[in-house]
């Protein structure tokens, strides 16, 4: 089968789309025939072995695996002999390794069925980016109607999902955003809207009830200056180029500050469940919700969606078609 694949740490130059053989899902698994797929920061992060420290985990001279994303949508094609909830056949979407490929092996409770009113670019979208808008603002950031929410990234693949989270959960949702996204994060639901490149949250009279930090560039004590009392500062994103410093100092800091104060500082990372990307389909096949797709590729056009994730410009997700039937 193709997967695209890199053997070295770089710029988006070392992706290769390469035959690979295909894999076998495990008992718990199913293996699945991919459609679509999407990148999220992580992948290109990952793919240049910055910051050094990931190096750590995925192999210091040279990637151990080095094949990219965890967003994917597309057919169950086998399952393992454990597998209850899923046949050949079904559609399905949800989180994984190595989905830029034409198949990918996920655990049983990673996907869900994909709603018939879904496309498989709509889906592929969905996971990392809506589990992490869905899970940080309820279950982290505890948003009830009434609270004011701030998200700090508002027009990322994170963001558009928070923005229209927010609202449908009942708050009052403020958009950070560069100056060309002001109308564009209106116009998913946004109640205001802050342009950074004008005015910094940060040194503004508001208060929020909840502030989900999707880019990682403002410290924690910015941040929490602007919690009202019991206020949660949700750090869901990373600053572009992080060194080790920025990385730790700000999760070190929330650590020890945390438990002397009722604003809380609160480092995540979303979990693959069935019954939240149930959740996120549902909204979204019912209209509540709407993925947002900057642009779509095809599997050898992939080294340019990596660069232009990279650049930091991406308004919501960057979708690649795998297969088209």
């Amino acid at each position: 089968m193709k997967a695209m694949v890199y053997h070295e740490y770089g710029s988006a130059d070392v992706l290769k789309c390469e035959e690979v053989a295909k894999p076998t899902p495990k008992d718990d698994e199913v293996l699945i025939r991919v459609r679509a797929a999407s990148i999220n920061p992580l992948d290109w992060r990952m793919m240049k072995g910055t910051p050094s420290l990931l190096r750590v985990f995925f192999g210091f001279r040279k990637p151990r695996h080095g094949r990219p994303g965890r967003d994917v949508a597309g057919q169950v094609e086998a399952v393992g002999r454990n597998v209850t909830q899923f046949k050949a056949g079904d559609d399905v979407f949800g989180a994984c390794d190595s989905t830029i490929a034409e198949y990918t092996c996920a655990r049983e409770s990673a996907v869900a069925i994909k709603p018939e009113k879904l496309t498989f670019e709509q889906a592929a979208s969905i996971p990392v980016a809506g589990l992490s808008a869905l899970q940080g603002l309820r279950d982290k950031g505890r948003v009830q109607p009434g609270h004011k929410v701030l998200v700090n990234g508002a027009a990322g693949g994170v963001g558009t999902f928070a923005v229209q989270l927010g609202k449908h959960f009942g708050a009052h949702v403020t958009g950070v955003c560069s100056t060309r996204n002001v109308e564009f994060v209106k116009s998913i639901g946004a109640d205001a809207v802050i342009d950074y490149t004008k005015q910094d949250f940060t040194e503004r009279e508001e208060r929020y009830d909840v502030i989900l930090e999707c880019v990682g560039n403002k410290s924690v004590a910015e941040c929490r200056h602007v919690l009202n009392a019991n206020g949660r500062h949700i750090m869901v994103g990373a600053a572009h180029d992080p060194t080790l410093i920025d990385l730790f100092a700000p999760l070190i800091k929330a650590f020890l500050l945390s438990p002397f104060s009722s604003r809380k500082s609160i480092p995540f990372i979303a979990k693959s469940r069935e019954e939240d990307l149930e959740l996120l389909g549902d909204l979204i096949a019912s209209g509540k919700l709407t993925p947002v797709i900057d642009r779509s590729y095809n599997l050898s056009e992939v080294p340019a969606a990596m660069r232009y994730l990279e650049a930091g410009h991406a308004r919501g997700k960057v979708v690649i078609v795998v297969s088209s039937q």
